[in-house]
Order: structure tokens, then C-alpha cells, then sequence
């Protein structure tokens, strides 16, 4: 058995040394016979440049594999960066006035076309708590609006909600703010929030900003800070704007700063590196600086240089309607009609809207002033009234200075025809065109007229200074006419804050016709008054008026009788006040009643001095001391707080639907 198996095993052995039976395979396709070492470092690195032109051509499969999973699975976004809370709020981009919100933003346009500004700041308010939320482009649409109407108080009160509402406002947001508090005259307002916008917001101011509080400083008498505001325009960057520089050297002139005014553009020169300025703008103030120093040949040169009327001295000067303007007021205020005439005929003829705009209102309001300073005042109406051959609507404005013209020169009637043209081209006049009219009619002794054009002032709606109300006042007095200044009286008392002069001045003309009850009467009314003071003095005038006729102990009366009925409505109020908290108390009591009516058990009281002794243990529960005065605190029942709940929101309902509630969102 052992013998067997050694020559099987011997056998095999032969069969293994013998080469022809040895089978011979291949290498694998892409694998590469590798010896443990090389005879050279050569030889090493020509092996590996193989083995990585190789892995580049057809790379491993576990690296195939491992670029499939990651193919598969999507890879981790970033994390967003930490936002700073106490950051300002970037204003929102064009690209978010799409969807409803444009659908809004139309809406709320259209309103304003149709004149409707207080639908469409009450619509815009509304929005705010709506799932479609306003922009800050409909927002600026609406605060243009009521700012080119000079509604100042309305632009001020939306422009504070939507900062409640935490819409970010942007540049023009700004630019409308500053221009307001800027038209109603206030300019360190207007500076703090130009400083707002460079310190806080998260943008910088346009050359829009600059332009308009330059101009505001200058009409607002501001001169040195306007310049100092153009300087810091340069620190900021910004290039020489013509436009700024023309209304620095405006205010110039009306400081009497001829030398201001050639500087200024000399300055310009310079900046725009020494040639023309090819903005018109600013060549009317040139002249009449130039007119100011009485250099009537070079202010002509540069007239000549604007407007190219020789031949060869046109530089490329562009004129715009408003460069145009500026000439023509140049031209008129110095005596140069013929030349104004002339520069008015080619400016019409050149006006080819919508292309070319030459004439604009201003121009005939200018050419409006010259006529009627050379006392050519039919030619002035005939002029105003061609502005709507050039598709020219005058404003409020326009008729005013016009009117007042006329009236200055003893033309009532023709101011009065001018007057009743207002109502058919849908202009409103305003307290300047009543009080106009009305001065003119005391001065013509219509008395009558003059008190019916501020009778009508008051039906419109509009809003009389005081000074206005005395004039109309004293002028009925002085004719007898204390039935109607009475009347006036009366109504404006309540509009207008008087000041003692107009108390005393009614006050003395009932007493000399003998109208004492009134006086007693009026001051009856103050003394209702919380907001009316009457003061020492007044009360020794009331005095002495009424001394003169023995009754001088009925103003002691009147003012002990107003002091008792004041003393009695606290006691009253006081009295109110105690019953509602015994209302209260029983309401506890009828509470705890209720409560225990409802529990079963034995455990339970069975009237309301049980509950109340039951529950002495919780009594710093229910009772409290604040302030040293007993407030009973009552556990509503959940049917209470339901109809407390409804009550509130039918208040917030009904305050939403007035306008007059402005929440703040986060």
C-alpha cells in the first residue's frame, strides 16, 4: 500500500519536471508584472509614469465606484452664514414687484391717478396685515404722490407706519423724507435724517440726495452749509453736477453775491477740466451775476455763448426747458424784453413733444412776470391762457402769481375771471388765492365779497392762519358788522388756537354794544376748554369790561359756579368708580356660587360665605393690594374670556377699518 503510493507520487513529480506538460498563461489584461526592485532608479520612475498614464486611461473600479456613490448622493449645502439681528434690513430689489404684489402695486397706481390719495394709503396700510404685502416701490409711489400735494402730515404718518412695519425703505424713501421736511421748512429735521441715511443705512446716498438738500438749504437760507455739502460730494467721489452748481450760485444772487456767483462757475470750469460747460443750467445765473456787477456786454457773451444766436459761439451748449428758464428770467429781470420775446418764439418753435421739450410751465410763468412787468397785462393772460396749446396745465401756482399780479395793479375783475377759470381746468385754489382776493376786496371797500371769499375758504375745507381770521374780523367790525365777525368767531374758535389779542379784540366789541352776556358766554366756553388757558390778564380785562356796567361779581359767579360742577364730576366719577368694583366684588362672589353649585360631594360649600371662607386659604389669589388701593382680581370663566376676546377684535376690526390703528410687526 506504502509502495503504491510512493510511485503515484514519483509518477506525478516526472509529470511536473517534464517542461511540455507546463501550460503557460497569460498575464490579465491591465496587470502588470512587478519585480520587487529595480536595476536602476531610471528604470523605477519610467515604471510609475506607466502605471499613472495607465490609471489615467482606464481608471481602478473601486475609484469608478466610489465617483458613482457620490454622483448618487446629493452633496451637503453649505451652511448659511450667521446673520447679525441688529444689521439693517436691505431694501427689497425690483425682482419682488411680480405676482399679486404687482397686481397691488397697479392697483394702488390707479388710485392714485384718480386723485384718490387717502383710499390709496389706507389700501396700502391694509396690505401691510394682508398675506400680499406692499413693496417699497408702491410705497414711494404713494409718498410722491401726497408730497407733489404738498400733504405733509399724511406722507410723515405713512412713512412712519411702514417703518413700524418693518419695511426696509431705500433711496428714495429717503430722498422723498428729506425733500419734506426740506419744504416744510426744516432743515436741521432734514440734515438728521440725511445723516441717518450715511451712518445706518445699508447703502449710500444717489446725486438725486445732494441735489435735493442743496437745493432745500440754499431756499431755506442755508448757503454755507450747501457748500460745504458740495465738498463732501467730492470727498464721496461723486463728479461736478452743473445742477448743484446752479443752485449754490441761485443763492448767491440772493445774498447779493456777485463775486460768489463767478466763482462758483469758474470752480466748475475747473473741475470739468477748463472748457465749456456744456450744460445749460447754469448760464442764466451767470448772467445775471454779471448783471449784478453791471457787465451788461459779458453777460450777453455768455447769453450768446448758451442759446448760439451768433454764429460760431454755440459750443455745444445743451439746453434743456429748465437752462432755458433760467435765460429768460436773466433776460426779463434786467430790461432785455425784446431779447426774451425772441428766445420765447424760437423755444415754441423747437418744441416738438415727446421728442424735444423746450416750453414747460415755468417758461410762461416767466414770460407771465415779464409781461406784467412792463405792465402788459393783456398780453400776460394771453399768454397764460396758450398753455394749453403746448400741453401745459397750469397748477395752483401759476394761477396764483398771476392773480396776485392782477390784483396789485387794481385788476379785481380780471382776477376774478382768472379765479373762475381755476374750477373749469380742475385746479383748487388754495388760503394764499382766498386771502389774495380778499385783501384786494377790503382794499376796493367790498366788504361784503372779501368776507364771502373766506367764507368760502372755510366750506373748503381749507385752514385760515390767525392772521387771516383778523383781518376778515376787524374789517367787518370797522363797518358795523359784528353780527357776521361774531359769527366767525364762533366758528373758527374751534379750528384755530387763539391767542388773548383775538379774545380781547371780540371781547371789546361786544362790550361796546353792550353784548356782555356773550362775553360771559365765551368765557363760559373757555373754562370747558381743557386745552384753552384763561389766563390773569384776560381775567382782569373780562373784569374791567365788565365794571363798566356794574357786573363785575358775575364773573366770580361763573367761574365759582364752573369750579362746583367740576367738583361734582369727580365725585361723580369717584362714586362710578366704587360701584364698579363692588360690582365686581359680588361678581366674585356670584362666580364662587356658580363654582360650588357645580361640584358634587359633601366637601363642597353650599353658599357663597363657605366658598369665600373655603377659599381664604387662596385669598392672595384673588385679592391684591397695588398702590395701596384694593384690586379685586376675578377668575373668568371661559365664556367670559370669549366674549372679551370677541369684543376686542370687533374693536381691532372696527380701528382697522378707520385708519386710525398702526400695529408694529416684527
Amino acid at each position: 500500500m506504502a509502495l503504491s503510493k510512493s510511485t503515484t507520487f514519483l509518477a506525478h513529480l516526472k509529470t511536473l519536471t517534464n517542461p511540455r506538460c507546463i501550460r503557460h498563461h497569460p498575464p490579465p489584461p491591465f496587470i502588470t508584472f512587478r519585480f520587487l526592485s529595480f536595476a536602476t532608479p531610471e528604470e523605477a520612475a519610467a515604471e510609475r509614469r506607466r502605471r499613472k498614464r495607465r490609471l489615467r486611461i482606464e481608471p481602478p473600479l473601486s475609484s469608478l465606484h466610489r465617483n458613482q456613490q457620490q454622483q448618487s448622493s446629493p452633496s451637503p449645502s453649505p451652511p448659511k452664514p450667521i446673520q447679525n439681528p441688529n444689521a439693517p434690513k436691505l431694501p427689497e430689489t425690483v425682482a419682488a414687484l411680480s405676482g399679486k404684489r404687482l397686481n397691488l402695486h397697479n392697483h394702488i397706481l390707479t388710485l392714485v391717478r384718480k386723485n384718490d390719495l387717502e383710499e390709496a394709503a389706507l389700501y396700502t396700510r391694509h396690505s401691510v396685515y394682508s398675506n400680499c404685502r406692499p413693496t417699497i416701490f408702491t410705497v414711494n409711489a404713494v409718498l410722491t404722490a401726497q408730497l407733489r400735494q404738498s400733504k405733509y402730515s399724511d406722507l410723515l404718518s405713512l412713512h412712519r407706519f411702514i417703518t413700524q412695519a418693518s419695511i426696509a425703505p431705500n433711496v428714495v424713501t429717503y430722498n422723498l423724507i428729506i425733500q419734506t421736511y426740506l419744504d416744510c421748512q426744516k432743515p436741521d429735521t432734514a440734515l438728521e435724517n440725511y445723516k441717518l441715511l450715511i451712518e445706518e443705512a445699508p447703502f449710500n446716498p444717489s446725486p438725486t440726495t445732494y441735489r435735493i438738500l442743496i437745493r432745500g438749504l440754499v431756499n431755506n437760507g442755508r448757503i454755507e452749509k450747501a457748500l460745504e455739502l458740495k465738498e463732501e460730494m467730492f470727498v464721496k467721489g461723486f463728479p461736478a453736477d452743473p445742477v448743484v452748481y446752479s443752485y449754490l450760485m441761485s443763492g448767491c444772487i440772493k445774498n447779493g453775491d456777485s463775486d460768489g456767483v463767478l466763482g462758483l462757475f469758474e470752480e466748475l470750469r475747473e473741475k470739468l477740466g477748463g472748457v465749456v460747460v456744456t450744460d445749460g443750467v447754469v448760464y442764466g445765473s451767470l448772467m445775471k451775476g454779471y448783471f449784478m456787477k453791471g457787465m451788461e456786454k459779458e453777460a450777453m457773451e455768455w447769453y450768446n455763448v448758451a442759446v448760439g444766436e451768433t454764429e460760431g459761439l454755440n459750443s455745444g451748449v445743451k439746453m434743456s426747458a429748465i437752462a432755458y428758464n433760467t435765460v429768460l428770467d436773466a433776460l426779463c429781470k434786467n430790461g432785455k424784453y425784446d431779447e426774451a420775446l425772441r428766445l420765447f418764439d424760437r423755444m415754441m418753435n423747437e418744441h416738438r413733444p415727446p421728442r424735444r421739450m423746450v416750453v414747460n410751465l415755468g417758461s410762461f410763468n416767466v414770460m407771465v412776470d415779464g409781461y406784467c412787468g412792463e405792465g402788459r397785462f393783456e398780453e400776460a393772460i394771453e399768454v397764460f391762457r396758450k398753455m394749453g396749446e403746448y400741453r401745459c396745465i397750469p397748477d395752483t401756482l401759476s394761477f396764483n402769481n398771476l392773480i396776485d399780479q392782477l390784483c396789485k395793479n387794481g385788476m379785481l375783475v380780471e382776477a376774478e375771471k382768472i379765479y373762475g377759470e381755476m374750477g373749469e381746468k380742475g385746479v383748487n385754489p388754495d388760503e394764499y388765492t382766498y386771502g389774495v382776493l380778499m385783501d384786494t376786496c377790503f382794499n376796493e371797500n367790498r366788504i361784503d365779497d372779501g368776507a364771502a371769499y373766506f367764507k368760502k375758504m372755510i366750506d373748503s375745507g381749507l385752514r385760515p392762519n390767525l392772521e387771516v381770521y383778523n383781518r376778515v374780523v376787524d374789517e367787518l367790525v370797522k363797518v358795523g358788522k359784528v353780527d357776521e365777525a361774531k359769527s366767525f368767531f364762533d366758528t373758527m374758535v374751534k379750528k384755530l388756537k387763539m391767542d388773548d389779542a383775538s379774545y380781547k379784540f371780540m371781547m371789546k366789541t361786544l362790550s361796546d354794544v353792550g353784548r356782555l352776556d356773550d362775553i360771559l358766554k365765551i368765557v363760559d366756553e373757555m373754562l370747558d376748554e381743557d386745552g384753552v388757558v384763561f389766563s390773569e390778564d384776560l381775567q382782569e380785562f373780562v373784569r374791567g369790561e365788565l365794571r363798566k356796567e356794574g357786573r363785575e361779581e358775575d364773573l366770580t359767579k361763573l367761574m365759582e359756579e364752573k369750579e362746583r360742577q367740576k367738583a361734582e364730576a369727580k365725585a361723580k366719577e369717584a362714586e362710578e368708580q366704587e360701584k364698579a368694583k363692588k360690582g365686581a366684588t359680588r361678581a366674585t362672589i356670584s362666580s364662587l356660587e356658580l363654582f360650588g353649585n357645580k361640584v358634587a360631594g359633601n366637601e363642597t360649600p353650599n353658599n357663597a360665605t363657605d366658598a369665600v371662607e373655603a377659599s381664604s386659604g387662596a385669598e392672595p389669589q384673588l385679592i391684591k393690594e397695588e398702590n395701596d388701593e384694593e384690586a379685586t382680581v376675578v377668575e373668568s370663566t371661559p365664556a367670559d374670556a370669549n366674549l372679551e376676546d370677541e369684543a376686542l377684535n370687533g374693536v381691532e376690526t372696527e380701528a382697522r377699518n378707520d385708519g386710525a390703528t398702526e400695529r408694529v410687526t416684527a
